[in-house]
């Protein structure tokens, strides 16, 4: 597994370089809470026919920047996205919430109340 560090301003740049729809499979997007305001946020694939071959793509940022969408570059990322919205109460650009979550729900579940 490797972790590449991008930002919020290169991130589509950096994802839109590395990805080829004929080598890498788009696994998901991950959240992890950092407390403190923060979270991690990834984006996972893994190498067609390679064993355990894994490029995460991650970033720290805080939960009230909005986060570009990556779905113009890999449409199936919706799902993941649609999910952190969801989960982690997160502003992904142009990405609607209520996918995982009824109206009666308890707000963005995995995210710490610190």
């Amino acid at each position: 597994m490797t972790k590449i560090e991008t930002t919020l301003s290169s991130l589509l740049a950096d994802i839109g370089t590395f990805y080829d729809k004929k080598i890498w499979h788009f696994l998901t997007v991950n959240g992890i809470d950092l407390g403190e305001g923060k979270i991690e946020l990834q984006w996972i694939f893994s190498k067609y026919g390679a064993k355990d071959e894994i490029i995460i793509y991650y970033l720290i940022s805080e939960y009230e920047t909005a986060i570009p969408s990556i779905i113009g570059l890999i449409p199936s990322a919706i799902m993941g996205e649609r999910e952190i919205v969801d989960m982690f109460g997160l502003t992904v650009s142009g990405v609607e919430k209520g996918l995982y979550l009824d109206e009666d729900s308890i707000p963005h579940p995995l995210r710490s109340q610190s």
